[in-house]
This record gives structure tokens, C-alpha cells and sequence, in this order.
């Protein structure tokens, strides 16, 4: 056999040396186009700004981690750039990355928000054909956006928010993978283009020049999507896009055109005469259901009990006898004294001045509207004198005394977090009680969760609900263990939205008496005479774990006679953790993993023995770390 030459070997040796070398590091043109982009960034008319360190040509993007740049998994190539309030102040230059041919064919995110950049986006961006992500919210950038937008076929987010970009808004209809678009505070004009609103989870254009009328956004987004558009109109905004031509249509009603012939002129006068008959009828109704309320309640004040202090004789009690959405108002001064309602009866025990001086009587007078019924009463959203809006839960038949309520009441209030709503004051008889909250305008979790607004409602939103809640109800469950206050009733219609979106646990306590008489439900079986109401406390676990699986689901607790909890065990059993979860967290592309810690949290706190379900403070803590995880992730998935 002939041997190879020693000149050959050291030549494959020093081939393969050169090409491991050029392979295991970054294209040079890509760190140079880098460093030369920071450098726009960070500088202008010619004064040298803020520096990023490790951003220099003697390293490696990759393999030395410059600060900010993300590689793929083998530290050959960039492929996102998280440049996110660092404190430029220089000019954004799309076109030098996007003209970097191996840069463009890497680079999937590009997030550089919260600066002071000038400039604006180029038509050069359309070579970035990788990119998913474009994140510039919080700029100065201006200028008209390029249509070669709609050739990023590949764009999930786009945020152009908090800049001054004008002229009309591209057509993006073509990029079908858009679920998330940010266009608010600029100065866009002209009509808002057709999307496909069903895959968008999060769109805002509001506070911007946009005019005409709003395209059907089929029940997905609301009123805020679009506010700060003087000349837009249609739904969701209550402007209606008809006003004028109906007002045009009745000046013509009302001088007919010069020459216009008899059957015209007939043809008009029926019309008003029909419109004026359709009013007529309408102020007759009015009047007769006025009449008919008025009757109601003066029968009802006729038969009071004066003992009972029964609230059926008070604004709150028409509303619900009427319309569910209907709002009715009635004096109750002569109800008042014949029911033995006195103001001092209404316990304040909170200072906002609002309800400082509420007095009973004022909360009767006021007009309420009805919200909703439950097994245990009634809710009404209710406005008073001052302006203040808040909400009154009207309870019947509580197995409780009027004493062992207000003790239980004055001591919730006592102990307040700003993730559980306390009650603002109370007042209780031997038949009904009342807890005045304040009203949360988002409504409930489980309106969220169930209507027409879930499709919006993504991972990031859930977990950080989830973690609320568990804070919230932890804190609550250390400092009431003592007196043995559980919530005794928690569920997703009881965790309500503030003006922000956070949640907040409602009507703590209010029903754990009730408890004492429940306990048919497997997963409140729990030694009920325990000395430290142990049960109780675990019962609201199981709820919380109930909660959990809602969210992670989006589906009812019941439906169609299939017990949510126990068809996740089942589908958890088969190996197919897969197909619980929401269909909108999986094409929001949501960690699965983290998906996955938050399912097996929920199925302990359902676990079917009580004394197996961890306590809320072991759960909170598990919450904590999945959304800590969550949180670092967020430079890889923003």
C-alpha cells in the first residue's frame, strides 16, 4: 500500500483548520454591518452617544454574547436583536441590515423600542424575509410606511406604536400569519385597510388621523381599538356613519325639492306620518311601564314587614323585578322609615370620600342596574349622588346571624391586598344583607374567558392573572387562618377585571358560612368541624386549581354534562397533555413547557383529597416561579 506524503497530510490539516475556524464564527460582513448600524444608532449629527461594550470587531456576536444579540443554536448565525431602551438617540437604518445578505436571511426579530430614534422605516425591510417580529414602538421615527411591508410574509407582531408616523397605512392583508398589530399614537390618515380580523389577537390603530368608516371587525375588538380618530366611524364607535346622509334625507323630507311631483311629496308626507306614529307609540310604552313600575313599588311599601329590613322595598329591588339590563329609579324616603331603615344601619369601612358619608338611604335612592342572580342573591351596579359608581351584592337567606356577618365584615376589613377587593361598607338584617365593592369596569374572568374577547386574551395575560390570583388569596389565607375565613365561593365569575386588567378577588368571605351546608361536592370533603376550618381553606384551592384549568383551557367548568376537571385528568391519563390545552395559546406559539408546569399545578390543587392539595402559599410560590421563567424568556419571545 503507498504511503501518503507528509506534505498532503499537512496541507488537509491546515484546509480543515481553516474551515472549522471560518464555520464556527460569524461572517465577518455580518459583525461589520452590525457595528457600523450601532454606530447610527448611537450617535447623531456626528456626537457619539450611548456605547454598547461588547459590541466591537476583535469578538464574536455569537460565541462572546454581545449584549442584546441572540444566535441560533450552533452560534453561526444572528437571529434576533433585542436593542430595547438603551438610550439611543441617533437614526434607525433598516436598509444597511437588511442589504447584509446573510443577515437578512437570519434575522427573525428585530425589537429596538423605548429609544429616541429618528429616521423611519425603509422599503429596503422587505429583504429581511425571516423576520416575525418588528418591534419599534417608543421612537421619534416619522415618515410614510413603505408598502414592500406586505412582502414579509413571515411577520407575526408588528408594533410601530408612540411614534410620528404618517400618510395612509399599507394594505397587510397578504401577510396571513399577522396576530398582533400596534399602529397607535401617529399620525396615520386616510381609511383603515380590510385585515382578517379573526387572526389578529391584539390590534390597536386608536390616536391617530384615520377617517371613513371602521371595516367589520366581526365582534373582536372593541371601541379602544379605534378612539382618538375624530373622522372615523361604524362599529365598534358609537359615531354612526349615517348620521349625516340622515340628516341630509330629512332636510329633503322637509323641503321638497323645487318641481318635485305630487306622488313625491305624498311619498314624503306618509313617511313623516309614519315616523311620527312610531313615536307616539314609543312615549306611550315609556309612560305606561313608568306607571307600571310606580304601582309596583307602592304595593310593594304597602306590605313591608317592619322588622325584616327586606330590601324589596328599594331602587334595587325594582331593577330586579324588571328588564335584567334595565336601570329604574324610585324615591324610598316613606319605604324607608315604614321598614325601620335608618341611616346609621349602613356600616362605612373604608375612607374614600366618595362613600365616607354614604348613607343607606342614599344607596336605595340611587338607580340601580340589575347584573346578575345567583344561587345565594342578587348583583346591581349602582351610581351615586357623588358620581361614583359602585357595586352592591344583595344577599338572601345567609346562614348566618346579623351579628356573626358584621364581626366577619369589619374584620375583612381589616385585612386588605391590593389583589382582593374589600368590601366598602355593609348592611345586615335577620333576612338580607348588603356589601357595597367597587365596581371593576372590565368585568369578570369569566366573561373573559367565555366571550366574544378571548380570542384576545393571550399566555402572557393569563399567567399573570393566574400569579395575581394566587398572591391575592395566599396573603388572604395567612392572615385569616385564625378566624377560619376562607372565600368559600371562588370561581372565575369571581375574579373581576380592572380598568388595567388586573385581577381582582371578589366577594372574599361572603359565602363561606354557606359553606357549612355544601358539602355534597367531592371537593369540598374535608373534615368541616375542623378547629381551623381546614376544609374550607382547601376547598378554595380546588377552586383556584378549577380557575387554573379555565384558563389554560378556555373552556366551561361544565358543558354539556362533562366535568372540565375531570375530562383534563382523563386526556392528562392518555398521554395527550397536547390537546388541552387552548387553541389560542398554541397558535400564539405560547410556551408549552410553561404550559405544562401551570397544567400540573392545577391538577394538584384538584386533587380529589383535600389533605393532598398543597396550601396557596406552596401555590403561589410554584406561579411565581413558572412567570419568573416566563419573564426571562421575554427577550426570546417578545
Amino acid at each position: 500500500m503507498a504511503r501518503v506524503p507528509m506534505w498532503v497530510f499537512l496541507v488537509s490539516c491546515l484546509f480543515l483548520l481553516t474551515i472549522t475556524k471560518t464555520s464556527s464564527s460569524v461572517e465577518e460582513d455580518v459583525k461589520t454591518t452590525m457595528i457600523s448600524f450601532l454606530e447610527k444608532l448611537s450617535s447623531s449629527n456626528g456626537q457619539q452617544g450611548v456605547s454598547v461594550q461588547t459590541w466591537n470587531k476583535g469578538s464574536d456576536p455569537c460565541k462572546d454574547q454581545w449584549q442584546g444579540v441572540v444566535c441560533d443554536s450552533r452560534n453561526l448565525s444572528v437571529t434576533r436583536l433585542f436593542l430595547d431602551r438603551f438610550g439611543f438617540f441617533g437614526t434607525l437604518d433598516v436598509t444597511m441590515l437588511c442589504n447584509s445578505q446573510p443577515l437578512a436571511a437570519s434575522l427573525s426579530i428585530l425589537s429596538i423600542s423605548g429609544n429616541n430614534l429618528s429616521g423611519g422605516v425603509a422599503p429596503e425591510i422587505s429583504k429581511c424575509k425571516q423576520l416575525t417580529r418588528l418591534i419599534v414602538s417608543g421612537n421619534k421615527l416619522s415618515g410614510n410606511l413603505p408598502t414592500s411591508l406586505a412582502m414579509l410574509g413571515n411577520l407575526k407582531r408588528l408594533d410601530l406604536s408612540s411614534n410620528e408616523f404618517s400618510g395612509e397605512f399599507p394594505d397587510l392583508s397578504s401577510i396571513s400569519g399577522l396576530n398582533v398589530l400596534y399602529a397607535q399614537n401617529n399620525h396615520f390618515n386616510g381609511s383603515i385597510p380590510l385585515f382578517d380580523f379573526s387572526n389578529l389577537y391584539r390590534f390597536n390603530v386608536s390616536f391617530n388621523n384615520f377617517s371613513g368608516r371602521i371595516p367589520d371587525v366581526q365582534g373582536y375588538f372593541s371601541q379602544d381599538s379605534f378612539l382618538g380618530n375624530p373622522e372615523l366611524c361604524g362599529k365598534p364607535l358609537t359615531r354612526n356613519c349615517s348620521s349625516q346622509s340622515i340628516k341630509d334625507d330629512n332636510s329633503e323630507v322637509s323641503n321638497p325639492p323645487k318641481g318635485a311631483s305630487k306622488d313625491q311629496i305624498l311619498m314624503y308626507s306618509g313617511y313623516a306620518a309614519l315616523g311620527l306614529v312610531i313615536i307616539l307609540i314609543v312615549v306611550y310604552k315609556l309612560c305606561t311601564r313608568k306607571k307600571g313600575s310606580t304601582e309596583g313599588v307602592n304595593k310593594v311599601a304597602a306590605s313591608g314587614d317592619h322588622g325584616s329590613g327586606s330590601i324589596e322595598k328599594t331602587s334595587i329591588s325594582n331593577a330586579s323585578s324588571g328588564n335584567k339590563s334595565g336601570t329604574s329609579r324610585s324615591e324610598l324616603n316613606s319605604m324607608a322609615s315604614e321598614s325601620g331603615l335608618v341611616s346609621q344601619s349602613l356600616i362605612v369601612l373604608t375612607q374614600p370620600a366618595e362613600v365616607n358619608e354614604l348613607r343607606l338611604e342614599d344607596l336605595l335612592r340611587a338607580p340601580a342596574e340589575l347584573l346578575g342572580r345567583g344561587k345565594y342573591g342578587s348583583l346591581y351596579k349602582v351610581m351615586l349622588d357623588s358620581g361614583k359608581t359602585v357595586v352592591v351584592k344583595r344577599i338572601k337567606d345567609l346562614a348566618t346571624s346579623s351579628l356573626d356577618f358584621k364581626r366577619k365584615m369589619e374584620t375583612l376589613g381589616r385585612r386588605k391586598h391590593p389583589f382582593v377587593l374589600s368590601p366598602l361598607a355593609f348592611y345586615s338584617s335577620r333576612q338580607e344583607k348588603l356589601l357595597v365593592y367597587e365596581f371593576q369596569e372590565n368585568g369578570s374572568l369569566f366573561k373573559l374567558l367565555h366571550g366574544e374577547s378571548r380570542k384576545g386574551f393571550d399566555w402572557s395575560s393569563r399567567l399573570a392573572i393566574a400569579s395575581t390570583i394566587s398572591e391575592g388569596l395566599a396573603f388572604m389565607h395567612q392572615e385569616l387562618r385564625d378566624e377560619g375565613i376562607a372565600h368559600g365561593n371562588l370561581k372565575s365569575s369571581n375574579i373581576l377585571l380592572s380598568h388595567t386588567m388586573e385581577a381582582r378577588i371578589s366577594e372574599y368571605g361572603v359565602m363561606a358560612a354557606a359553606m357549612d351546608d355544601q358539602q355534597s361536592s367531592s371537593s369540598f370533603a374535608a373534615s368541616p368541624h375542623d378547629p381551623r376550618n381546614n376544609a374550607l381553606f382547601k376547598a378554595d384551592v380546588y377552586g383556584f386549581g378549577v380557575i387554573l384549568l379555565e384558563l389554560l383551557t378556555g373552556k366551561l367548568v361544565k358543558s354539556d354534562g362533562v366535568d372540565l376537571t375531570e375530562w383534563v385528568k382523563s386526556v392528562v391519563r392518555e398521554e395527550w397533555t397536547g390537546e388541552v390545552f387552548d387553541r389560542c395559546l398554541i397558535a400564539e406559539y405560547a410556551s408549552e413547557e410553561r404550559m405544562v408546569n401551570l397544567l400540573q399545578v392545577a391538577i394538584k390543587c384538584v386533587h380529589r383529597s383535600p389533605e393532598a392539595r398543597p396550601s396557596m402559599n406552596q401555590v403561589a410560590l410554584m406561579i411565581s416561579t413558572i412567570k419568573e421563567e416566563e419573564e426571562k424568556s421575554l427577550i426570546y419571545e417578545v
